[in-house]
């Protein structure tokens, strides 16, 4: 799991026809020096400025009702930041 903060949404003219209807964030990474963004899934509503929490990798089909060619997708919105 990932905490990460939204930054800006991805807008694409064409996508593939198992991604309808999912919104695609880009994510920069909460913790670590790496704040390298990448691109995840949203199927709960999160927004610009948000704290999210995201599942990579497998288990991202799980969470899905239809087979998906993802491997990043937001699982939850954090109410206050995390404290250390």
């Amino acid at each position: 799991m990932i905490v990460g903060r939204v930054v800006n949404t991805v807008v694409s003219s064409r996508k593939y026809d198992s991604l309808q209807g999912l919104k695609l964030l880009v994510i920069e990474p909460y913790y670590g020096d790496d704040k390298t963004c990448f691109v995840a899934a949203d199927i709960i509503g999160a927004g610009t400025g948000e704290l999210v929490l995201i599942t990579t990798g497998d288990t991202t089909k799980y969470a899905l009702e239809k087979d998906a060619p993802i491997d990043a997708l937001v699982v939850g919105i954090l109410d206050r930041e995390p404290s250390i």
